[in-house]
Parts: structure tokens; sequence; C-alpha cells
């Protein structure tokens, strides 16, 4: 069935049991890339029926269908064109792991970072109306991403619009709803079917045709009353209607005679704001992810036959050093909390959930909610290490100035995911924390270059009470110097080996990077080069720049970091008045897309051996 399907118009003629040998076809072809590439499994799978119906019903690009965050979507992927292609998943040059404008006309909104569908949606919606455009705007969300803040204000807004919107509600998690039985079905098919609501319809044109009065209120609260009494005693309606929406379901998220029908009539019967709830399992299909969908919610390669990992960790990452270490510091010290944002097992949280439940909080997917909640805490003698990815923190800037940092509440972000994390691409890359952390008064901003120093700039972070402290590490694996490093002293980089008249001071994770490229420059010029761990964004290590102000006439500096704004910009600036020359090397201003961290990094010459050969160009360094 699959291979006869080249775009969403040929499902239209499609039988149901064609459908649902399609879904069995679609499920496979997603198992077998994301073995050998890695990706998003379990969502995906679980919403394989949902993206048939979809395609079934709606005509996209006319129909606007808007995927929340996009890890659902690869069965809507494969079934628009993009089939041929799929083996290309999240590979370099190959199709995105999230929906993207740029890649076909059927995604109809770039995603990527959660809860912003309904808000897209809407906007479409509303632009139909003023374009006087015919079509759909449908917005389809998870119950994970239905815990961000934003979902509720666009849900609110919608309400107060009355627009001709449509959100499916996925539920795979939260079991909003224990059981979808017949007759939830049956109330289901009830509220978008044709007679129901003209018969409703009918009974509001006349209930408005009566002159306004106390008698003519008490009937339409009244009406109001009884339908909502009767739909009430059978399903979870209550806060929706009273957002403004319509509400349909639970129905069974894997049954296509259901969504197709139900999918159909809200197309066609309803008006206003429609949300339907749609009950599914994550990894529906595969066994593996059924019985483990949080690792298979993303993960890399595995085996088909056994679903176990094909690469086996022989080294610790940065996120298993973080969550050890907080571990131990919280066994010493009872005022420690974790926090995170629906990212326990992702930030290196799990051991310490596990030890310490009273004292782990994980918000959902509310980063800004979470950042306010640590100050909450800090102003109460609590310690809060708020664990969030990098590219996650920027959705809560706001709050990390006006409520943390303004207040000089003494609260620890520990930035996971730091600098280009590879297949997810664009919307993942944690490149832009060193630029926005810097602009911020009052935060001291640490970035360590091994597993060692982690650890260490954890223990400063806990005795700091002056203010936040930000810590960012990226993904993969933590490197270790197996010696004994000097303390962590506020403000003051390392001088790892001494040189001449050339200093490299690198920031972060750089280490071994930034070693080979003063090895090939050493051996180019004939002389040493000093080699500088900054250790921090700031405070700036001042006695030590002014020190190389009289030894050195030229500066390079080395960051996973957009330049503007960066490490090696503070570094320009306070060399500004000075002969000394600087150099800085970091990531471009630019998005750069997905595929393999070492594939990314060799086509923006961000490689010792490239820098190596533009600094070699330099005749007077």
């Amino acid at each position: 069935m699959l291979e006869k399907i080249k775009t969403p118009k040929d499902l239209k003629n499609l039988s149901v049991s064609n459908l649902q040998q399609l879904a069995r076809e679609v499920r496979k072809r997603i198992i077998e890339v994301t073995a050998v590439n890695g990706g998003h499994v379990a969502p995906s799978l679980g919403a394989t029926e949902l993206a048939i119906a979809l395609l079934k019903v709606f005509d996209p690009p006319k129909d606007n269908i808007v995927w929340d965050v996009g890890h659902q979507s690869y069965a809507y992927k494969i079934l628009t064109g993009r089939n041929e292609k799929f083996d290309t998943l999240r590979q370099y040059g190959g199709i995105s792991g999230f929906n993207n404008i740029f890649e076909s006309k059927y995604d109809a909104f770039g995603v990527g970072h959660s809860s912003t569908s309904i808000s897209a949606a809407l906007g479409m919606a509303v632009a139909k109306d003023l374009n006087n455009e015919k079509g759909k705007a449908v917005a389809i969300i998870g119950d994970g991403a239905l815990t961000g803040g934003m979902s509720f204000e666009a849900l609110n807004h919608t309400g107060h619009l009355q627009k001709n919107l449509i959100v499916i509600l996925n539920d795979n998690n939260m079991s909003i709803s224990k059981n979808v039985g017949a007759l939830q079905k049956y109330i289901a098919k009830v509220l978008v079917s044709r007679s129901y609501n003209k018969v409703k319809k009918t009974v509001w044109d006349i209930l408005h045709k009566i002159p306004e009065s106390r008698n003519q209120r008490r009937l339409v609260s009244f009406f109001q009353k009884m339908e909502a009494n009767f739909i009430n005693i059978f399903v979870p309606t209550i806060f929706f209607e009273d957002l403004g929406f319509k509400y349909v379901g639970p129905i069974d998220g894997h049954n296509l005679y259901d969504l197709i029908d139900i999918f159909n009539q809200a197309k066609t019967n309803m008006d206003g704001p429609i949300l339907i709830h749609v009950v599914t399992q994550k990894g529906k299909g595969y066994q593996f992810a059924e019985k483990d969908a949080p690792r298979f919610h993303g993960l890399g390669p595995y085996e088909v036959k056994t679903g176990k990992n094909k690469v086996t960790k022989t080294v610790k990452s940065y996120s298993k050093v973080f969550g050890g270490k907080i571990v131990e510091l919280a066994q010493k010290h009872k005022n420690i909390v974790a926090i995170t944002g629906a990212m326990k097992d992702g930030t290196g949280l799990t051991e310490f959930a596990d030890k310490f439940p009273d004292r782990f909080f994980d918000t959902g997917i509310a980063e800004q909610h979470s950042v306010t909640f640590a100050g909450g805490l800090a102003l109460h003698g609590i310690k809060p290490f708020l664990a969030i990815y990098s590219t996650f923190m920027q959705r809560a800037l706001d709050q990390v100035i006006h409520d943390i940092a303004l207040q000089k509440l003494p609260v620890v972000f520990c930035m996971d995911r730091a600098g280009l994390v590879g297949e997810d691409g664009a919307t993942h890359h944690g490149v832009f924390d060193l630029s926005y952390m810097n602009f911020i008064p009052n935060i001291v901003a640490m970035a360590p270059s091994s597993a060692e120093e982690l650890e260490m700039m954890m223990d400063f972070a806990y005795k700091y009470d002056n203010g936040p402290v930000s810590i960012r590490y990226p993904r993969g694996d933590a490197y270790y110097y197996h010696k004994e490093l000097p303390p962590i002293v506020l403000g003051k980089s390392q001088i790892m080996e001494t040189g001449e008249d050339i200093a490299l001071i690198f920031i972060g994770s750089l280490y071994q990077m930034a070693k080979e490229i003063k090895e090939n420059l050493e051996k180019h010029l004939n002389r040493k080069i000093y080699l500088i761990n900054a250790r921090f964004l700031k405070p700036l290590d001042t006695a030590l720049l002014d020190d190389l102000k009289k030894n050195v006439k030229s500066v390079i500096t080395l960051e996973e970091n957009v330049l503007n704004g960066g490490y090696g910009s503070s570094i320009a600036m306070y060399f500004s008045q000075t002969s000394v020359k600087i150099y800085s090397f970091g990531l471009p201003n630019e998005f750069v897309t997905h595929g393999k961290t070492s594939v990314l990094k060799e086509h923006i010459g961000f490689t010792s051996e490239k820098i190596s050969e533009k600094l070699k160009k330099i005749a007077d360094l």
C-alpha cells in the first residue's frame, strides 16, 4: 500500500481496511529507519492512525495541519511525499526530524519546541477569515505539550475569538480518561452529528428571537445547563467547554473508523472552536516501544529484534556526571532541590528523583514557571538546581532576567545540551546561551572543560549566595583529565600552558580542540602559545587579561556558541583600546541544520584543522 502513496490525495479513495494495512506498513517503515538513524520512535508510532485519518479527511495545504513539537509526525511526513527520502531522516542534507516549512508545502508551520500549535493554527484560522480563504485550521497537541502555559493562553484566546479551529488533543500519557467505552464513543458521535447540531442551532435561534428579558435569560441558562449536564455525566468536557470550546471525545486514536467519522463530521457540521480528545498508546505496534515509551521517546540507533541500543556507552555523559554530583550534594545539604521541565531522564535526574522524591520537582513543559518557581524557593533558604536544556532555557529569558537576576536570587541554572547537539537540528542546538547569559547583570556564568570541572563548579554554585549561577555543558561523553585541578575561584581562569606573544583562550568543553590548534600553530610559527581555560564567561578574569595586554600581541578565542555576544565578543571589547589583535572562532550567526555533530562542524568550519589553516594565513599573527 505504501508504495502507492505519493501524495495525500492517494489516500482519499482507500477503504478503511486498506488504510489499516497502510498503518502497519507505515509503522514498519518508521521502525526500520529509526533503528538506523535514531529519532522519536514511540510518539510517531502512537500517532500513525491519527496522521492517516487527518490526511483522509482534510486537504493540506488548503487545510492547515499544525503538529505540536513535531516528534509525532513521522507518519505524516511519510504520507506527504517524503517516503522515498525517509531514509535520510535527521541526517545531514536529509529531511528534518520535525516539521519544516522549507521542506514541504504540507508542513503548515515549523516546530521543534513545545506548546506552539494552537497559537499558530489560530493565527491561520483568523488569516483565512481576513483573506476570505477556504480551508480548515487543525492543531494536533499532545497531553505533555498541553502542560505548557502557551497552550492555555492560546486556548483562552481561541475561546474568546470563536473562530473555526479544530484542536486535536492526543492523550497518550496523562490518562485524562482511563478508558474509551462504547457509551463515550456514542456521545462523541452525537456531539458532531448533523442532526444534533441542527437541533441545537434551531433551539438557539428561537431563544435569541425572544425579546431579551429575565425569562429569556432563564431559558438560555436552562438549556445551556441541560446540555452541559447531559454531556458531563459521561465525559470530562467542563474545562474545555468553559473556555469556549465544543468538546468531543474521548475516542480511540487507533480506530480508523471512529477517527475518520468524527473528523468528517467536525469538518462539515460544526462551527467555532472544537476540541477532539483522542486517546492513543505511545509506541503502538512495536512491543519494545510500548513497554518502554520514555526510552523510545527519543533515542539513537537500536536493534529492531531486541529494542536494545546499538551503541553502548562506556564513558559517562555530562548529564550523568551532573546527575551523580547533585545526588552527592543533596546527601550533604538538605536544602538542595532539583527542578526540571519534563526532562528527568534527559537531564540525568532519575537517581535524584528516586532518592529524594520530596525534593524533586518536574514542572512539565513549563520553563517560565520553573524559573520563577525556583526563585520563590530561593527566597526561603532552599538551593534550587534547575536543569533545563540550553535551547529550552531561551523560553524563560524574561523570568531569568526579571524574577531571578534582578533580585539576585541564588538559583543554579544547569544548562544541558549546550553547543551543537546533532540530529535534532536547528530547534535544539544550544548555541545562544553564552550570548544571552552574557548580557544579563548579576549572573555568574561558567562552562566546564571536563567532568571534574563540572563537579567543582557545582560545589562552587552551591556555596555562592550573591546571586544566580549558570553552568553550561554539552551533550555526549564527558572528558576526564584524571588529575587534580586548581580550585574554582570566582572569575578566575586557568593557565594550562604558558607561552610567548600569543594566547589561545577557550571556554567550555573544547580543550582537545584548543590543544590541537595550539600544537598546529606552534609547529607553524615555531614559538610557544599560551593555552588558557577561561572557566568563567562572567565575571571576566580582568587580572589575567591585564597581564596579557602587557605580554601578548594576539589573542585567539574559541567557543561553541554564536560569536555574536559570546565570550570572544567580551574579550574583543575588553581589548578594544589596545593594540592586541583578537581572533575569535565560534559558530556562525545562522541556524545550523541537522546531522551528525562531526559533519556539522566540518560543514561550518569549526574543526581544529580548518581553524588552524585560517590562523596560519594571518601574516602578522
